[in-house]
């Protein structure tokens, strides 16, 4: 890495330090069981809350989003988080005992995030995919005042998608005063870092809660954490054993058996995508292929909200296991969960949807479940505590007393209200987000996969609809392969824990991790969300719900593994070669999904074969140098956000491009995206034609009148706005303004006020 690309890292990375500075206190007192109170988790807390407030602060236009409000709230969350929870605590001794821990932890994340960052540095073109869609939205955000941020492809409107996770790299880009351009590529390696960071702490905290004892070995704790981390964040799925058999026609599946076993050719041309579209006209991807192809998009922003989320909820049940009172004291009270841990459960929600709304109903069911057992297993300790006074008997149900029918109650009405309070939380916290956005144009209704014949007929009942031809299946050695893995740990883990009736609150949420994300891969099988897709009608569905199962049910997987090797000193006999032989198996699907980012990494930037840089706009030199030196001049010299014509074109084409790599709002920019986001296609369709109009007709009259519609400011004419429309007409441009900038074949019209 050159000097100048590593002095970037370096200068990202301490704002990102910063802000977990400020929230440190906090994240303490929400992890006080964590053998690293945390930690890793600090920086996605306080970016989380100085964002959210500054958000909201923009939203009712008490401060606009500038470097100087962001550093105002960031500092009056450090003195309140160190006033209030600093004091409270043994806080100052804590960070004396830990010190080390945390130092281990902060070159861990620096070394991915400095590793990612290389990578990115062999490929880090903002081109191709959704990129211009999502570095659109940052460069939208970066130049706005208040929000919302204005949609740069269809003016005057405001963003009509889930932004907030561009917010936060907004946020980020402003605070450490580095351009867009390459803070873009940080944000990704960040997000990378983050989610190996996170999820070690995560994989060792679980193995530490595991073992009932004070002085657990580092080296276990260590090993725990790297192995929950590598698979979270580096691991692909069973996909890659097609690796070792002869391609198949990508748009024509096959089980693998069907093919010639060729393990000498390894990798056999094996085509990374592949293990992300393997059934038919779906989407199943994970984190690692997110990574590999770099976008910026809201799945990937949204990766740190939930882990902090997964991780918090097992913090919380740690807390209610480690209560120090009797559980009899404990009858009647209201919100056996502390208020203030609920109302961030609702912030963490209100995050998740308003980065990835999927995620945010995801989660809400896991804390749900969470909050369920937490009430649940109160209520049985409570009930064996009156068996053991003989208040109950078992032989008998019907003699239960009158005071513990009472308590059922409440325990009950506990649970409700703490889930109330969540979801009131989430919706309170997403309502100035709401407020500016048309769900409307999202809600088409859930679609029965495969309908019947008589439901078809009736068309539609509430918000469910049945649709002719809507029908797809996944075949079992499909979900085999891109699920097998994780199901053989699982299965392991049912057999071995019905076998030995000891449970631990950590086996306890892993088996919570588990039932949900089996309930998400089933799902698509049975229902999609409906959306403007036909042909890939279930493909959203299956990609949102599934992204968040591999996470989860990796994370079990590590879990797993390393309970089981809690286990073996405790087996002889059959028993132990049962285990051994596990260890054998799992050593090698370990092995195999842990090479597909080697293939996959190494085939998308090149072999690492020409350094390039972090400058994600650096391509246009080659591909369109004319429109690199204006997007630079633009946005050297425009202040604000004017509204720029330039032509209009499809989804992911290179059309557009000057509103997404400036801010600028154009009149329309990919139209599909567009109609995804506005509900209907008729909605964008009649500026297709008013910005061919624009630049094709002559009449002066017919272009001031939809200018003025418009509320144009400047005209862009380059080489693509030429091939665009041949019989472009630039004359009259020169007669309602004059040029600002000029530089080859392009030229920049200043309309006149």
């Amino acid at each position: 890495m050159n000097p100048s690309d590593a002095l970037a890292v370096l200068q990202w990375w301490i704002v990102l330090f910063l802000l977990g500075i400020c929230a440190m206190p906090l994240t303490f007192r929400l992890f006080p069981y964590y053998f690293d109170k945390g930690y890793p988790f600090s920086k996605i807390i306080g970016a989380l809350i100085v964002a959210y407030i500054v958000f909201l602060a923009g939203i009712i236009r008490v401060a606009p989003f500038t470097q100087q409000t962001i550093v105002g709230v960031a500092f009056i969350l450090t003195a309140a988080a160190y006033f209030y929870f600093g004091r409270k605590s043994d806080f100052h001794s804590m960070l004396k005992v830990k010190w080390l821990t945390f130092a281990l932890e902060e070159i861990l994340f620096l070394t991915v995030l400095m590793i990612w960052a290389y990578i990115h540095s062999f490929g880090p073109d903002i081109h191709g995919l959704e990129k211009f869609m999502d570095f659109g939205f940052v460069n939208s955000l970066l130049r706005t005042t208040y929000f919302p941020p204005r949609d740069m492809w269809f003016t005057p409107y405001a963003i009509n998608y889930y932004y907030f996770g561009h917010l936060v790299t907004a946020m980020l880009t402003k605070l450490s005063g580095l351009p867009s351009f390459i803070t873009f590529n940080l944000m990704l390696s960040t997000i990378v870092a983050t989610c190996f960071s996170l999820c070690f702490s995560i994989g060792a905290n679980l193995y530490a809660n595991l073992i009932e004892s004070e002085r657990i070995p580092k080296v276990r704790l260590i090993l725990s954490g790297i192995l929950s981390a590598c698979l979270v964040t580096l691991a692909g799925n069973l996909h890659i054993l097609y690796a070792f058999f002869v391609p198949y026609d990508t748009n024509n599946p096959v089980p693998m058996w069907q093919l010639p076993f060729k393990p000498l050719s390894f990798p056999n041309n094996y085509w990374y995508p592949n293990a992300t579209r393997f059934i038919y006209h779906t989407i199943h991807e994970f984190p690692i292929y997110s990574w590999t192809v770099a976008d910026l998009h809201g799945h990937v922003l949204d990766i740190p909200f939930v882990l902090l989320t997964i991780s918090f909820l097992f913090s919380l049940l740690l807390i209610q296991t480690n209560l120090k009172i009797d559980d009899s004291k404990l009858i009647g009270k209201v919100f056996l969960v502390k208020p203030y841990y609920l109302v961030f459960n609702g912030l963490l929600l209100a995050a998740m949807y308003m980065t990835n709304a999927w995620d945010g109903a995801i989660y809400w069911l896991l804390s749900a479940l969470t909050l369920l057992y937490i009430h649940g297993t109160k209520m049985q300790n409570y009930k064996k505590i009156l068996e053991t006074e003989n208040l109950i008997i078992k032989e008998n149900k019907k003699h239960i007393t009158p005071k513990f029918k009472k308590w059922k109650v409440a325990w009950a009405r506990d649970y409700i209200l703490s889930l109330l309070i969540v979801t009131t939380c989430l919706l309170l916290f997403a309502t100035p987000y709401n407020f500016f956005f048309n769900t409307g144009a999202y809600d088409h209704g859930i679609g029965l996969n495969c309908a019947p014949e008589f439901l078809i007929k009736i068309g539609k009942i509430g918000p469910f609809i049945f649709e002719q031809g809507y029908c797809q299946h996944s075949y079992w050695w499909e979900l085999l392969t891109l699920y097998g893995f994780f199901y053989f740990f699982v299965v392991v883990f049912a057999i071995f824990m019905y076998r030995f009736k000891r449970y631990t609150v950590t086996d306890v949420f892993v088996a919570l991790l588990i039932l949900l994300s089996t309930f998400l891969i089933i799902v698509p099988e049975f229902f999609y969300l409906k959306d403007i897709y036909t042909t890939y009608f279930r493909a959203n569905t299956m990609f949102k719900l599934v992204f968040q199962a591999f996470i989860m049910l990796q994370l079990s997987s590590g879990y797993i593994i390393v309970r089981m090797a809690t286990l073996l000193p405790f087996v002889r006999g059959t028993k132990r070669i049962f285990l051994i032989c596990f260890f054998v198996i799992s050593a090698l699907l370990v092995g195999l999904v842990m090479t597909y980012p080697y293939i996959a990494v190494t085939s998308y930037y090149g072999n690492f074969k020409t350094y390039e840089g972090l400058d994600g706009i650096n391509y246009l030199k080659t591909l369109y140098p004319d429109d690199y030196y204006a997007i630079n001049w633009i946005n050297a010299n425009i202040k604000g956000q004017p509204v720029i014509l330039e032509a209009q074109g499809d989804s992911y084409t290179d059309y557009a491009r000057i509103s997404a790599n400036t801010g600028l709002p154009t009149v329309l920019g990919w139209t599909v995206h567009e109609w995804l986001w506005r509900g209907s296609y008729n909605v964008p369709a009649p500026r297709i034609t008013d910005v061919q109009t624009l630049y094709d007709t002559t009449s002066l009259q017919t272009a001031r009148q939809l200018l003025t519609e418009y509320d144009v400011t400047y005209v862009y004419v380059g080489n693509l706005e030429r091939q665009k429309y041949p019989n472009l007409d630039e004359q009259k441009f020169s007669e309602l303004g004059h040029i600002v900038y000029q530089h080859g074949n392009t030229r920049i019209y200043e309309l006149n006020g």
